[in-house]
């Protein structure tokens, strides 16, 4: 009796951890993909399904995007400036069979081979353009890195370059770079600002020469701007015809002075 009771008992759990074995349940974000003697028959999930205990092996793989950085490469750009970035990258799973039977382990793949292509499109770009142009070259490493992982099944959705670390040379250099530029850009700002000025100062001269009373208006504003200060100054304003009158006299007193000596 006792041996009989201990056979069911023994059955009874054997049958019960066939049972665990062969009950899956798969979360939303999971696919399990099913092995039949080795044979790939398929992912099944989310949600409960069914195995064969000892005959079918079960893989889970996840979907969810994975946010992976890409340590700091040491690179040498088109220009010969050795520069000091890093990056990361954005992928996820889109065919869980051939992410589990093309490679074997896609998030290492993944990494190995955005690091050799950050390293090896870099250094086909000059320090300005990777500086400037990041935009372009985040989408070419995306471009590249996603043709090489599609065979494994995964699919990269963005690489971002997150930092360029330069010597300090360099920075010295750029910065006074820079400084240059900027007081390129002040003095021709002041320059244009001087032939505005000039420009501006010819107009009022020829329309101040077409209306005299103009000209003596103006004279009279200068004036009253000065008296308002309360200071002892006294303005004579003296013509202009005057002093060109003088300077023709000049000559002809010259002249005089000549026939007085001889």
């Amino acid at each position: 009796m006792n041996t009989t009771l201990l056979g069911i008992i023994v059955g009874a759990g054997v049958l019960l951890l066939l049972l665990m074995a062969a009950v899956k349940i798969v979360p939303e974000y999971e696919r399990g993909v099913i092995f039949r003697l080795g044979r790939i028959i398929g992912a099944k999930g989310p949600g409960l399904f069914f195995i064969i205990p000892v005959v079918d092996r079960m893989v889970r793989v996840s979907l969810r995007t994975v946010t992976m950085d890409i340590p700091p490469q040491d690179v040498i750009t088109k220009d010969n400036v050795t520069v000091r970035v890093n990056a990361v990258t954005y992928f996820n799973v889109v065919d869980p069979n051939r992410s589990v039977v093309a490679i074997e382990d896609h998030i290492k793949g993944t990494s190995q081979i955005a690091q050799t292509t950050l390293r090896s499109i870099l250094g086909q770009v000059d320090l300005d353009e990777l500086l400037v142009n990041r935009d372009e070259i985040n989408q070419r490493l995306q471009r590249i890195i996603d043709d090489v992982t599609n065979p494994w099944g995964v699919k990269v959705t963005l690489v971002e370059v997150k930092d360029v670390e330069l010597p300090q040379a360099m920075r010295r250099a750029m910065a006074r770079q820079a400084e240059s530029e900027r007081d390129r850009r002040a003095k021709v700002i002041h320059a244009k600002g001087e032939f505005e000025a000039a420009q501006t100062l010819a107009d009022a001269a020829e329309r101040l020469e077409g209306h005299p009373a103009a000209m003596h208006l103006r004279i009279l504003s200068t004036m009253a701007e000065i008296t308002s200060e309360r200071n002892s100054t006294l303005v004579f304003p003296l013509p202009m015809e005057v002093l060109r009158l003088v300077d023709m006299l000049r000559p002809s007193e010259a002249v005089q002075e000549g026939a007085r000596t001889t």
